[in-house]
Formats: C-alpha cells, structure tokens, sequence
C-alpha cells in the first residue's frame, strides 16, 4: 500500500507557498500511478469504468472520502469515467495534502498502484 494513503490531509491556514519543482516531483514518484501534475498547480486523473453506475459509486466513494479528510478535490462525473483535480485552494496551489488524498482516491479505485 501507498504510503501516502496511510497519512491523513491537513487543513491549510494560507501563508504558506505551494510546492514546486523538486517538492512536486518528489511526491509526485512517491504518490506513482498516473497522476498528472498540471502547471505545477493542481493534479489531475481521469478513472474508467465499465457503466456510468460503477463511475457514480466511485464519486460517492472519494466524496464520503474528501468528507473524512477535510480536503475536497473537483469531480467531473461522465458515462463510464471520473476526472478528479485536486490542489489546496487556499493558495491557490500544491500541498502534501493533495497527494495524500490523492493516494487516497487511488485505494478507493482498488488499484493502489506505486
């Protein structure tokens, strides 16, 4: 299992930069699977599924799961396919915290992949 998972997101006050260049890259190889970091700004994933009920279950599954974690990502619900973006809105950016829930999402899909 990612370790990643296994930590818990931590609320951002603000007054605090976003991560970039070496910060991102480093979790982003910890995190592994196919995250996308955009822009250094937010990350980014498209999960597929066999029907849009399987999709609409998983989007119930990362919204009880943002719930417990306090950090919640943007999800675009389609047939057959959920998009999830995630960066800490508070400034406007990257944190630990996203990759966290990231890896979180990852476990929920039932592919801890690393």
């Amino acid at each position: 299992m990612n370790p990643l998972s296994q930590k818990h997101c931590v609320p951002c006050r603000g007054g605090v930069a976003p991560l970039k260049g070496e910060q991102l890259a480093k979790l982003q190889h910890e995190l592994g699977g196919d995250w996308t970091i955009v822009d250094e700004h937010h990350l980014e994933k498209t999960y597929l599924f066999m029907n849009f009920k399987e999709a609409l279950a998983f989007t119930n599954k990362v919204g009880d799961l943002a719930e417990k974690e306090g950090h919640h990502p943007d999800l675009f619900l389609s047939w057959g396919k959920v998009k999830i973006q995630l960066w800490t809105h508070k400034i406007n950016g990257l944190t630990e915290s996203d990759f966290i829930l990231a890896a979180k999402c990852d476990v929920a899909y039932g592919k801890d992949v690393f």
